[in-house]
């Protein structure tokens, strides 16, 4: 990888990651633009370049984020249904992560989707404290996001919403549930690598452009998240429903037109 491909792809994870866009969607469409082959370093990269977004959530919210028993045992709660439908589902979730046509479709519904959601969980009470019924069901929401171009942040707000939360709340929470979902899915990503013949050899070969990557999307994911909770506490979803819908659509239009966006 080139340091302007490192740059790019680690701006577009950092951007995208706890926005209700898809990062999984974007990342893809973005090597497909820049022509990048889906080898095995780079798919090492933009899981390994997670690290970094999240851990802009702890930096953040460290005050609520270490708090008390009550918190950690709802993080778990809806960190579980995923982790079961990963690790039965595995194969079958990779198989999707490299078909531009998911994403485009899955962009297209999700933004219709959102056009309606703030009308749709207009809550009387929307600061309902959280528990371990609400985790749960924000934990099966989660499981959508499996398909690539639904978007994690999506779901689980959604499902926060449609469980009496605050727009605000509910982004939050998606934002705290976001730290241990990635953080396993991405180590065990990496411990697949690292048990290849020469996984961790190459890892260590470009250990400078993981620690490039992991630092530029650190920094804009903080901005990306501070920006998206004041927008979406005064505006709601519907802008970004229009965004998904319009970049679902030209990329239908490419493909359709033959153009080639495939990664791999």
């Amino acid at each position: 990888m080139s340091l302007f491909e490192t740059i790019i792809i680690a701006i577009v994870e950092g951007l995208t990651e706890f926005l209700p866009v898809s990062s999984t969607g974007h990342m893809i469409i973005t090597q497909s633009l820049l022509g990048m082959e889906s080898s095995d370093f780079v798919k090492a990269f933009t899981v390994n370049i997670q690290f970094g977004a999240i851990l802009s959530v702890v930096v953040l919210y460290w005050k609520r984020f270490f708090q008390s028993m009550k918190f950690y045992r709802n993080l778990l709660v809806a960190f579980l249904p995923a982790a079961f439908i990963g690790f039965l589902a595995g194969d079958f979730i990779d198989s999707l992560l490299e078909n531009v046509w998911v994403v485009a479709v899955m962009l297209v519904l999700g933004g219709i989707v959102m056009l309606f959601v703030d009308k749709w969980f207009a809550n009387e009470h929307p600061d309902q404290e959280m528990n371990w019924k609400r985790a749960l069901k924000i934990g099966f929401f989660q499981t959508i996001a499996m398909i690539p171009g639904v978007s994690r942040s999506m779901a689980t707000i959604v499902g926060g919403m449609s469980s009496g939360l605050s727009r605000k709340n509910a982004a939050e929470f998606s934002f705290f549930l976001a730290v241990p979902t990635m953080a396993a899915a991405g180590g065990y990503k990496l411990l697949q690598l690292f048990l290849e013949p020469e996984g961790a050899a190459m890892l260590g070969d470009n250990l400078t452009t993981l620690l490039i990557g992991n630092l530029v999307a650190f920094i804009v994911a903080m901005a990306a998240i501070k920006f998206f909770i004041r927008f979406l506490t005064k505006y709601g979803f519907k802008a970004f429903g229009y965004y998904r819908i319009i970049v679902g659509i030209l990329i239908l239009v490419l493909l359709l037109t033959g153009s080639d966006l495939s990664v791999g």
